[in-house]
């Protein structure tokens, strides 16, 4: 084993090329699958594996017939270089941006709502006062941007940390809680009526979040505790856009907070259910890496969502960390 007085000049003796094998091995759980996504040769990799595993002094992968599988120890330094190459990558991105005069860029994840609301306005405004600065992002539901966000892929989530798994890596500010509604489109057979209860939805169709989602469970278990079969005509999705065609387009039903499609609500496209859900999800809030050092134009966007957050869900809010 590798003792702590030359644990620290062993990994700096791994280069970017042994973390790059090591997730290409990760993620094919086979050598020569890796050797190939890697472009080298399977006998190049086997010696790169060997040779991590000796700076180390731990056993990275259980090689079987069927290919390799991570230990322990493997999993842990997976999962760490996948965030090192990610830093490594936005340094260079943040150099050529520097270079090319766009002047760095930011990464936002967010969920639905203010995906729709809070976070387009703060982009407009950061770009508004910093042209120069190149903003991606990207929408889905939080356990799925907070492991993004884990592994380096984004600076910001708009979302929430919705378990223990990397909680301690992480800081949040609430921003507002997110009331879901049942929204269906104008003229829906259930539309005229003035009141609803759970036997009249669950029989209909729905578009549903993926399993394992938390909005999901919350969902099937509004029915299930009435002594209700949750919706069995379903399409599944998380992409706002195709949730938006399918309810102007058919009878689907959808739980959405009422502010992600109020432009629709607004122009009479739409129409909010007489039901009381029951549904409701924990407050959304900025997420970040403790650890993480921002990148001045990511902390321009985050300072914007701060700004933007206190004008639409009201000043109590903190101006800033």
């Amino acid at each position: 084993m590798v003792q702590p007085t030359t644990a620290w000049s062993a990994m700096t003796r791994l280069k970017t090329r042994h973390l790059a094998l090591l997730l290409h091995l990760y993620e094919q759980g086979s050598v020569l699958r890796a050797a190939e996504a890697a472009h080298m040769t399977q006998p190049a990799a086997s010696k790169l594996l060997a040779e991590m595993e000796s700076l180390l002094g731990v056993t990275l992968f259980e090689r079987h017939a069927r290919g390799v599988e991570p230990t322990w120890y493997g999993q842990v330094l997976a999962r760490r270089a996948r965030s090192a190459l990610a830093e490594i990558g936005r340094a260079q991105d943040e150099i050529a941006a520097l270079r090319d005069g766009r002047v760095g860029q930011a990464a936002i994840g967010t969920v639905v709502n203010p995906g729709t609301t809070l976070v387009p306005q703060a982009v407009a405004a950061v770009k508004r006062d910093h042209p120069g600065i190149l903003v991606r992002v990207e929408m889905d539901y939080s356990r799925a941007l907070v492991a993004r966000l884990l592994d380096g892929q984004l600076d910001i989530v708009v979302g929430r940390i919705m378990g223990p798994e990397g909680a301690a890596d992480l800081a949040f500010e609430p921003l507002a809680d997110e009331p879901h509604s049942v929204i269906v489109r104008a003229g829906h057979p259930l539309a005229q009526r003035t009141s609803l209860g759970h036997a009249d939805l669950s029989g209909q169709g729905w578009i549903m979040p993926p399993p394992g989602s938390v909005l999901r469970h919350r969902l099937d278990a509004v029915f299930l505790e009435r002594g209700l079969e949750p919706p069995r005509d379903i399409v599944e999705t998380a992409s706002l856009p195709v949730m938006i065609h399918l309810l102007r387009h058919s009878d689907l039903l959808v739980a959405l907070p009422a502010q992600s499609v109020a432009p629709y609500l607004d122009t009479g496209q739409m129409h909010v259910l007489p039901i009381e859900l029951g549904v409701r999800m924990e407050y959304f809030g900025l997420v970040r890496r403790r650890d993480q050092v921002l990148s001045p134009a990511a902390e321009r966007m985050l300072e914007a969502l701060r700004a933007t957050a206190r004008r639409l869900y009201g000043p109590g809010l903190p101006a800033g960390a």
